[in-house]
């Protein structure tokens, strides 16, 4: 329903790099608080990279020093560049707002984009 759009996923050599995109065509994202979420096979789904409605960043430990979080407002959309993948970087990357988004009392997910990075 657009709440929520993620792409620019695929596959990619450790070492790559990839950029997320994350655009909402209901969600002012300027106005919110929105995290890049993921979920690996058989594991629970985590936050990875956030940024504040000032723009603010923040990075789980894993993830520092390699990830980036950008907003564009004109274009309402939010970016994770991802640089020197490794392979357990390989998962479903989500973005939705901090705290995650509920509809209808249940919590909203996008469909995500996998991300591969083969060793």
């Amino acid at each position: 329903q657009g709440q929520l759009v993620e792409s620019g996923g695929g596959l990619v050599q450790t070492g790559g790099s990839l950029r997320l995109s994350c655009a909402s065509s209901e969600i002012p994202f300027r106005f919110n608080a929105i995290g890049w979420y993921r979920q690996a096979p058989g594991k629970q789904r985590e936050l990875v990279a956030t940024i504040s409605e000032s723009g603010s960043t923040n990075f789980v430990e894993s993830v520092k020093g390699r990830f980036a979080i950008s907003r564009d407002n004109a274009k309402n959309t939010v970016y994770l560049q991802m640089g020197s993948l490794k392979p357990e970087d390989t998962a479903v990357y989500y973005c939705n707002t901090i705290p995650p988004l509920q509809i209808n009392a249940r919590v909203y997910w996008g469909q995500g984009t996998q991300v591969t990075v083969s060793s």
